[in-house]
């Protein structure tokens, strides 16, 4: 009985640890921030397919706004973190800038397929000016 005990704690201990590998390429990246639509850093997502870079708890993130109510957001750090430049967005996709890789934003996939995704982030619209930005 003794020994189960020792084994059963040994076991808790080990998944307590928070060095989850996110998305396959991040690990234990978090995020949980609000931010007011009606700051003037933000009017380019006031409209449909508008988009913005902000950095939000110390990352780079793209807003894009695809519908009245539809957001994505991404994190501008390169998935292979082979690069010290964040990603840019043409409108249609993002690129890293060390590799040329590109990725789409519609899923965060690299367009080639192959290789890991680029980061998302849940967008929840919590009122008309607002949106809670987490992962």
């Amino acid at each position: 009985m003794k020994k189960i005990l020792i084994l059963l704690t040994g076991l808790l201990m080990i998944s307590c640890t928070n060095d989850t590998n996110t998305n396959n390429c991040f690990f234990g990246i978090t995020l949980n921030e609000t931010i007011n639509l009606s700051n003037p850093q933000f009017i380019d997502i006031q409209v449909p397919g508008g988009h913005t870079s902000v950095v939000l708890g110390g990352r780079n993130v793209l807003i894009i706004r695809r519908t009245s109510s539809a957001f994505k957001a991404y994190d501008l750090e390169c998935p292979e973190r082979d690069c010290s430049s964040s990603m840019t967005f043409d409108g249609l996709k993002m690129i890293c800038p060390c590799s040329q890789k590109e990725y789409n934003s519609l899923n965060g996939s690299p367009i080639n397929g192959q290789g890991c995704f680029a980061l998302e982030y849940t967008v929840q619209q919590i009122s008309s000016t607002a949106l809670q930005i987490s992962r």
